[in-house]
């Protein structure tokens, strides 16, 4: 079955492309979008709404603390007057004017035992890993995935909870199985926990998930037997998403882990008996999400080396059951996908440099 997709809105956004994939947008458990763009020296933060609505000035422009580094995930605070940063060596905190608030200073991420430091901030040591960081939905705490050295020549990661207001540790979880090339964080919109996907290259990754309640740091790992990425979380939903590390499989877990419903991705209609076709090829992307509460979309584009068979699915996000193929009246979409989880999800085209709001049609009307 076919589901034609409508536009909703569109707009010029150049680097947009790290809106579909990457960690371009902060989703707030309030329905709020914000994308983060770096431009220059800077990170500039704008409203999705807004943004779509015609407000091309940013909503607020933070200096970057360090210029040199290009890597690690960001967080800006819910009302917009401060922005944390994830560094080499340290998690900061900035306000729009360009003044550190605090910092709370850890291990190197270079890869390099004992590596000596020129003692310049800007010095960005050898290798590509990094940690990453994210506000709570409420601005009051900061988590982070950064490194520590107990003792001189141990490396240990670490998950850390900072008071947002000041940088103190308020309390940290050990990493012990982590070697890193980066992460990334999931705040659930129930506004008490947080997700936590480590990715390790070739050696797969890591999903750990935590709350803190009256002071008390509690965390679990889904890790047993697994190798899943964390994709998204929804108001409506429990639990959380996942897909396989090689794209085999979607899954929807409570957040025990429990597996609540799976699917594997199929072919086309009409596409199996195609003698070009190998089905056996066909994987999910790492871009999928809760369109709303009933709707998951996934995509199948790395999967199929002709772009003008790039595939988006939607599913029924109780069952994971496949609803139908997408199909969009501009012609092929060979984007990956960004839901919202308002209804809506998101695509780029690359050419045009213009990132577009669909939607699907109302009940009774796919096809």
């Amino acid at each position: 079955m076919s589901i034609t997709a409508q536009l909703r809105d569109s707009v010029r956004l150049p680097g947009g492309r790290a809106l579909v994939r990457g960690f371009a947008l902060e989703s707030r458990g309030d329905g709020s979008c914000r994308v983060l763009l770096r431009n220059g020296h800077e990170l500039e933060v704008y409203d999705l709404q807004e943004l779509f609505a015609g407000e091309r000035a940013p909503a607020a422009v933070f200096p970057l603390p360090w210029p040199r580094w290009d890597r690690g995930v960001h967080s800006v605070s819910p009302d917009g007057t401060f922005a944390v940063f994830s560094g080499q060596r340290a998690v900061r905190a900035m306000g729009t004017d360009g003044k550190t608030l605090w910092e709370y200073r850890h291990h190197c991420w270079g890869p390099e035992l004992d590596h000596p430091h020129t003692g310049d901030e800007q010095e960005v040591c050898r290798g590509s890993e990094h940690g990453s960081c994210r506000i709570s939905d409420d601005g009051g705490l900061v988590w982070a995935h950064v490194v520590a050295e107990p003792e001189p020549g141990d490396w240990q990661e670490r998950w850390v909870v900072l008071d947002a207001r000041d940088g103190r540790e308020l309390g940290w979880l050990p990493l012990a199985d982590s070697a890193a090339a980066g992460s990334y964080h999931f705040s659930h919109p129930d506004g008490v926990h947080m997700g936590l996907c480590i990715g390790m290259g070739q050696d797969g990754v890591l999903l750990h998930w935590a709350r803190r309640d009256g002071g008390k740091l509690t965390g679990w790992d889904v890790n047993e037997g697994l190798d899943r990425i964390l994709a998204d979380v929804h108001a409506g939903h429990p639990g959380f998403l996942t897909v396989e590390h090689y794209g085999a499989d979607l899954r929807l877990h409570a957040l025990d882990g429990t597996v609540i419903a799976e699917q594997e991705p199929e072919a086309a209609d009409g596409e199996a008996d195609d003698e070009d076709d190998d089905e056996d090829g066909i994987y999910w992307d790492h871009s999928c999400g809760f369109v709303d509460a009933d709707t998951v979309i996934a995509s199948t584009v790395d999967a199929d080396e002709d772009l003008e068979r790039a595939r988006h699915w939607l599913l029924d996000a109780h069952t994971l059951r496949i609803r139908g193929v997408v199909t969009y009246p501009t012609g092929p979409v060979d984007s990956y996908v960004r839901p919202l989880g308002d209804g809506t999800w998101l695509t780029y085209d690359d050419k045009s440099a213009t990132l577009h709001r669909w939607t699907r049609p109302a009940p009774g009307t796919d096809g």
